[in-house]
């Protein structure tokens, strides 16, 4: 049985100050043509070439997403020799906390070194971008990059194969011919860590990186439910029913297309943890203690092209990580009311 939302564990990474104020003003920017290119005079832009988002280094060594103001993006465009209205191909993200609005817009088409060279930043690959940003900015470059790839994947409708006509927020896509309207979708998924009580299971794929693994998950198939998905994931998987389950959190995941990940906890009988393994979905799968896991989230790899561990555990901006860290904590708890190290 789903057990109640652990309301006191959602962290909103957002203020209150004027919170509804720039929530109506995003509405109206989505659905009020002349308001949107109003906006865009003022607005701030994220570039993405080929879907790879900007980056600067800042002056202490580390590294943050590109945000241009619209006077300094129509200049560099002039410089690359592309027309400033260029800008009104830019999608709405969404806006500051200042209730500045946000921009993404793909240059994929345009010169990438001397863009960067104009810009003074570098475009990376959004996998890599995620081990280099600061935790907050993370979802803002997974959301400019998700509705770059949905809009350049629904270009004509399903039904007419005609071309579809987006608006100038783009939080739709219209064919004229049919009248059906296309919203930006995430496909849901349910990812969730099993536990016997000590241990908790982790698994890898094949296109992991070596030495990482993760949490369990799954596309829900059309008419389930989180829990239908859930139970059938973990005996598809690794051959385990599942009894107790607990909600965690969500996070959008832009890989590999866009999808809305659904986080749980789970836990098996003690006595019936054997795994047996779909080695057509996984590469391996194994249940892991406490101390494997506590050294794993203490000691992430620092840049995972190279001196990967034998094993480490997903990087603080995945879901996943927060799973494991709350069943470490837990862990840890448990530990110490029974006067355990």
């Amino acid at each position: 049985m789903l057990q109640p939302f652990k309301l006191c564990n959602l962290v909103l990474s957002r203020s209150f100050s004027g919170y509804v104020s720039r929530i109506r003003y995003l509405m109206r920017l989505k659905e009020d043509d002349e308001a949107c290119r109003e906006a865009l005079k003022s607005g701030n832009f994220l570039l993405y070439h080929k879907l790879s988002p900007l980056l600067r280094k800042t002056s202490s060594g580390t590294y943050k997403l590109a945000s241009l103001k619209t006077s300094d993006l129509e200049q560099i465009l002039e410089n690359v020799g592309k027309d400033t209205h260029f800008v009104n191909e830019s999608f709405l993200l969404g806006c500051t906390d200042k209730g500045e609005p946000q921009f993404s817009l793909e240059v994929g088409d345009l010169d990438r070194s001397a863009l960067e060279k104009e810009c003074r930043g570098m475009f990376v690959d959004l996998r890599k971008a995620f081990f280099m940003l600061p935790g907050p900015e993370s979802p803002l470059a997974a959301k400019g990059q998700a509705l770059l790839r949905w809009h350049q994947t629904n270009c004509y409708c399903s039904a007419t194969g005609q071309p579809t006509v987006r608006n100038q927020s783009g939080s739709l896509r219209v064919c004229h011919s049919s009248g059906i309207t296309y919203y930006p979708k995430m496909a849901p998924v349910v990812i969730v860590l099993v536990s016997d009580g000590s241990r908790c299971l982790l698994a890898r794929q094949a296109m992991f990186p070596p030495g990482m693994y993760s949490a369990l998950s799954g596309f829900c198939d059309m008419g389930e439910s989180m829990e239908e998905a859930l139970h059938r994931e973990v005996a598809e998987e690794v051959g385990l029913e599942v009894e107790n389950l607990q909600y965690s959190g969500s996070q959008h995941w832009p890989f590999p297309q866009s999808s809305f990940m659904l986080a749980c906890h789970a836990t098996v009988n003690p006595d019936k943890t054997k795994v047996n393994i779909d080695k057509a979905e996984l590469e391996d799968a194994r249940w892991f203690t406490y101390e494997e896991i506590s050294e794993a989230l203490q000691n992430p790899p620092r840049d995972p092209r190279r001196d990967l561990p034998a094993f480490w555990v997903p990087p603080s901006y995945a879901i996943a990580n927060q799973l494991i860290q709350e069943w470490a904590n837990q862990q840890q708890l448990s530990r110490k009311l029974h006067g355990l190290k």
